[in-house]
């Protein structure tokens, strides 16, 4: 690991992006006091992760990219067994599992067997197991791979609710608009060094520009449609990167983007010359433009 340096504040949602690869497990594991620090200084919750290991993880919740869940168990008995191993009294284990189920919308499957539940439902039941020893901060790694959409919203609902309490949540995500929902801040990783940093907003309008138009040609005229536009603003030597009104632009295989200030101006341009796309689209600027601008197009294994 090298050039990872941050601080996090009590009641943020703070992100980690990344491709494979990058060191956001590693992070993530030196933060959850599973593996130490490889260099420097890392203080959590003002304790050396070190020397008290155990002070801090009994004071953190921890949600699995798996979920972990025993399936010959009942909802109930997972958060009620799970509860024993921080040594909370069972009374309230029982009162911290009678609320975090109402919490997670699960109260009405209490008594019901894990094994059948929906993905949805065993996540939201793992969140709540994460929070029976009522955390200071929770540790989530991608919290709502494989979850539908009407899951993944049900989920953010509660880790929303969550922040508001006051918990600090630290989260790993491939999803963008998932880091854009929950992140107060974040960080974007690339070969273990942390090569961006800040609010949604602030990485967008650092690294991109407002509007991005995408234009679909005709597979047959789709490379002529590249050389005209690459004819209309002269890219940097040594690659097609184009500057194009401030921004970029990049050619793949099945379409143009143009990063640009405006997104209708720039189609009006492109059709000045010539060009006429099957279909175009002008939207905003995402954090998956930044993402793909700093970490690139190509899979790391």
């Amino acid at each position: 690991m090298d050039d990872v340096g941050f601080d996090l504040y009590q009641g943020e949602a703070f992100g980690f992006l990344g491709p494979n690869g990058a060191g956001k497990s590693s992070t993530m594991r030196m933060i959850g006091c599973v593996s130490p620090p490889t260099l420097g200084e890392l203080t959590i919750l003002g304790y050396d992760p070190v020397r008290d290991g155990a002070a801090i993880r009994a004071r953190l919740g921890v949600v699995p990219q798996e979920d972990t869940l025993d399936l010959e168990l009942t909802v109930e008995e997972n958060l009620l067994v799970y509860g024993r191993y921080f040594g909370l009294p069972r009374g309230v284990i029982r009162e911290r599992t009678q609320a975090l189920l109402d919490f997670v919308q699960l109260a009405d499957r209490a008594k019901d067997m894990v094994e059948p539940l929906s993905g949805g439902m065993k996540r939201r039941l793992t969140i709540a197991r994460s929070l029976i020893n009522d955390p200071d901060i929770l540790i989530l790694d991608e919290p709502t791979t494989g979850l539908d959409p009407q899951a993944r919203h049900v989920v953010w609902d509660r880790l929303f609710r969550l922040k508001q309490r006051g918990v600090t949540l630290i989260l790993t995500t491939h999803y963008m608009d998932e880091a854009e929902q929950l992140c107060d801040r974040l960080v974007v990783m690339d070969h273990a060094k942390i090569v961006a940093e800040g609010t949604p907003r602030e990485l967008i309008d650092r690294y991109s520009t407002p509007e991005v138009l995408e234009l679909r040609f005709d597979p047959g005229v789709h490379e002529q449609a590249a050389e005209k536009i690459r004819d209309l603003v002269p890219g940097d030597s040594g690659g097609w990167t184009p500057r194009f009104e401030g921004g970029r632009a990049e050619v793949l295989a099945d379409r143009i983007l143009l990063y640009v200030a405006n997104g209708d101006q720039t189609l009006a341009r492109v059709r000045e010359i010539g060009l006429e796309p099957l279909t175009e689209l002008v939207r905003r600027s995402t954090l998956e433009d930044v993402f793909l601008h700093l970490t690139g197009r190509t899979l790391v294994d």
